[in-house]
């Protein structure tokens, strides 16, 4: 719990330094320059072996704004071919030195080559985004800002030819079973949809790809009961057509098969129809074991678009744990001096504060009558009091882990907003930085977002008024989150 509550100091670090995995500091400037791309070098002999692939974009990163997206394949950075590269070169060309824009040469579904131009951010080290404030800071608006992990049953099988997929451009699906055919319908609307996404087009007449479905849903003959001695925790799961997680009757992996009362099972296949009729080249498949019974089509909705992640670039076969962040904040442009979060380090060009005059070197020594002349160990201790005395303030109903693995995250009670609210307005709880969440009824009563600074700037003293843009964003990656 502690680690979880120190959270702001610990976190703002280790997000700083683990938000670009291209940072390369330029000492004499002392300035971190990112792009948003985070990338693997491929082993799978099927999809980019032996060049980087694109594992994570950052939202409304330069990378994002370039069009690169989750499994692209660099093919060339700046024209040299990425294959004669070792990764040490790679990171160097991905943050060039006295260069802006970097020019890459991608490969994917949609195109056999695709150039696009992308810029490098560059800020001091020290800065702080109020992205990372967000995440930090994410007790006050749990409803909003949250980071979870949760594992799927899924069991992924790819072929073993050298066979390379960028090949395949187009798709349709095996007959249609006429005694399940309105579910066979819904499953292929709901994959035909994803696999378009990616850039795959649908052609009835010559299709690359075939893609066959296959599902099972019945009561479990070997059912002989729950485990007695067994705590049952709930289990969530990220549901992309509602933009949220959501507790599911499903139980949790290692459970045996006699504890379930239903049995569920849903998976697809893509089979070649290009240059080896017939071959299976990829394919996924989930068992989950249910508590209650649990409609196909439903679960394909949830499931279908997660399963979809790992095509073509197959990164982890079994059991695959997804983390999904979700973060919807107020921006501003401000970014903060992580040594002292009053310090002005950056303004993003363009931005509510830019244009409002907010400048770097400017003192913000409060927000909404709040102050922030604090250390970084002041605000981590006012944060860690400040959960702790409002716990009884939530709704104990929406209780979650995060992937921190602290166990009492809630929501608000809804019939609490207005203690909520005097609490954040309570000058000893230092909740300053609350104003990254001002457009939320607990934080703000009113309707009113707009976010009122006291700067020094010099020898002057002013109140800036500005508007924010509010961000908002959901990015589900493979694997734990990076810390």
């Amino acid at each position: 719990m502690n680690r979880t509550f120190k959270i702001v100091a610990y976190g703002l670090l280790m997000l700083l330094l683990a938000s670009g995995t291209h940072a390369q500091k330029k000492k004499e400037q002392a300035m971190v320059c990112r792009t948003g791309l985070t990338y693997e070098i491929s082993q799978k002999t099927n999809w980019g072996k032996g060049k980087p692939v694109v594992i994570n974009v950052t939202p409304y990163s330069s990378a994002e704004r370039a069009g690169l997206q989750l499994n692209d394949i660099i093919e060339e950075i700046d024209g040299i071919p990425t294959t004669e590269l070792s990764k040490e070169d790679i990171d160097i060309l991905l943050n060039p030195t006295g260069r802006p824009d970097i020019i890459l040469t991608l490969k994917s579904a949609q195109s056999e080559a695709r150039t696009v131009r992308m810029r490098k951010e560059c800020k001091p080290m020290q800065a702080v985004t109020e992205a990372m404030l967000a995440i930090s800071y994410n007790m006050y608006s749990l409803e909003t800002t949250s980071e979870r992990t949760f594992t799927c049953p899924f069991i992924y099988t790819a072929t073993e030819d050298t066979v390379d997929l960028t090949q395949f451009h187009t798709f349709s699906f095996a007959e249609v079973d006429e005694n399940n055919r309105d579910l066979e319908i819904d499953l292929n609307r709901i994959i035909e949809r994803e696999m378009e996404k990616k850039g795959y087009e649908r052609d009835l007449r010559k299709p690359d790809l075939l893609v066959q479905t296959f599902y099972y849903f019945d009561k479990n003959p070997d059912y002989i009961g729950p485990n007695p001695i067994k705590l049952e925790k709930p289990v969530f799961r990220y549901n992309s057509n509602r933009n949220r997680m959501e507790e599911v009757p499903f139980l949790e992996l290692g459970a045996s098969t006699s504890e379930a009362p239903y049995l569920l099972q849903l998976g697809f296949r893509l089979i070649d129809q290009k240059l080896q009729p017939g071959r299976v080249l990829w394919e996924c498949e989930s068992n989950e074991l249910l508590q209650e019974p649990f409609g196909l089509k439903e679960y394909a909705q949830m499931h279908i678009p997660l399963m979809c992640l790992q095509f073509p670039y197959l990164r982890s076969k079994k059991h695959v744990r997804f983390t999904v962040t979700q973060c919807t904040y107020n921006y501003t442009g401000i970014n903060y001096d992580l040594n002292k979060l009053s310090n002005v380090a950056w303004i993003d060009k363009g931005s509510p504060a830019y244009e409002a005059g907010i400048q770097p070197g400017d003192v913000v020594e409060g927000i909404e009558g709040l102050s922030t002349d604090y250390t970084i160990d002041e605000f981590t201790s006012a944060y860690r009091q400040f959960i702790m005395n409002t716990m009884e303030l939530r709704d104990k109903s929406t209780r979650f882990t995060d992937s921190n693995g602290f166990d009492r995250c809630m929501y608000w009670d809804t019939f609490k907003y207005p203690e909520v609210n005097k609490a954040i307005q309570n000058a000893n709880n230092l909740t300053a930085f609350a104003y990254l969440y001002y457009f939320a009824p607990y934080i703000n009563p009113t309707s009113n977002n707009a976010i009122t600074f006291y700067v020094k700037q010099g020898e002057e003293r002013r109140k800036i008024i500005i508007r924010p843009t509010i961000r908002s964003s959901v990015s589900i990656a493979i694997g734990y989150p990076s810390k």
